[in-house]
């Protein structure tokens, strides 16, 4: 809703835009007695009054805010060696999210570790707890099984980090860098690597293998290349096919949601008036709830399905 409203006065101007535009035809026809090169100006100036969606989703090298535009090294100034790492919008909100994780479960995990038996936590250390309590006893251990709590962990870091991710962009001037396809393949390839990484540890080497070369026990040994040659390709479609499927529905999810709200509010300067609204907004601000509950899904629908392939892995065939 803040967002919502947000939006509305940083772009307030362009609502102008269609009394330049119907302007312009005038303007053109008293110019084109004299000449008509002064053309080009008032195209230009039709542009930069344009509307552009995907700016306000896409990644970008500058940072808007309530005091003006931060703008960010341009591309190639940070290089490790062949490697750019210069720093995006993405990148910045990225860090920002990070920083504020290790703000809340550093201190709720130490007071968690120091506190006795009698003492009370904090409250919003104690909602911290409930929560990690809440991964441990119903998401990660009823799909991991015995050995479970060593990932409970991990699949908490990723919950708490894509649900700050996701609500920073719903705050106004925030980014939702969880709408960034880069952003989701890499925490779907962390989650990918953290599940090979189980099923090697829980099978073996001989039982992992397995995993990628399969063959059904029993099978009458003339058979077992051909089974082998069939199902290898299957066994690792399947694998890919699940970071892949971590990555999209992440960045799909979080940017319909923008460009919907985005879509609903540019009405407003499509007709061109304040007078029509109110329809807009208020869809925009129902909108607007329904992604703050979409933000909570998804950072839980990741967190899940990593638990669930864990430990699909560690108990293969």
């Amino acid at each position: 809703m803040f967002a919502t409203i947000a939006f509305l006065m940083a772009l307030g101007g362009p609502i102008q835009a269609p009394a330049a535009a119907a302007a312009a035809p005038l303007a053109l026809a008293v110019q084109a007695q004299g000449s008509a090169a002064p053309a080009a100006p008032a195209e230009t100036a039709g542009e930069e009054h344009e509307f552009d969606i995907l700016h306000h989703i896409l990644d970008s090298r500058e940072i808007e805010t309530p005091f003006g535009v931060i703008h960010l090294p341009e591309k190639g100034s940070w290089m490790l060696g062949p490697i750019d790492i210069t720093p995006t919008k993405h990148v910045v909100f990225l860090w920002l999210v990070g920083a504020i994780v290790m703000l809340l479960i550093i201190p709720a995990a130490q007071a968690a570790k120091r506190r006795n038996a009698q003492e009370a936590p904090r409250k919003g250390h104690n909602a911290i707890e409930a929560l990690a309590l809440f991964f441990r006893d119903n998401v990660v251990m009823p799909n991991v099984g015995h050995g479970g709590e060593r990932y409970v962990p991990f699949v908490l870091t990723l919950f708490f980090f894509i649900l700050i991710a996701n609500l920073i962009g719903l705050l106004p001037w925030g980014s939702t860098a969880t709408a960034n396809i880069s952003v989701t393949a890499g925490l779907a390839i962390t989650a990918f690597v953290m599940i090979e990484l189980a099923g090697m540890r829980a099978l073996g080497a001989k039982g992992y293998l397995g995993t990628i070369v399969y063959v059904p026990k029993g099978l009458p040994k003339p058979l077992v290349p051909i089974m082998a040659a069939i199902m290898t390709p299957v066994e690792i479609l399947g694998k890919v096919a699940k970071p892949f499927a971590l990555a999209m529905r992440l960045m799909a999810n979080m940017t319909a949601g923008h460009i919907v709200m985005l879509a609903l509010i540019s009405l407003v300067f499509v007709f061109g008036s304040f007078a029509f609204a109110a329809f807009p907004v208020v869809m925009a601000v129902a909108m607007s709830f329904m992604e703050i509950f979409v933000a909570f899904l998804q950072a839980f629908i990741f967190a899940l399905l990593t638990s669930v392939f864990i430990g699909l892995i560690t108990h293969a065939h």
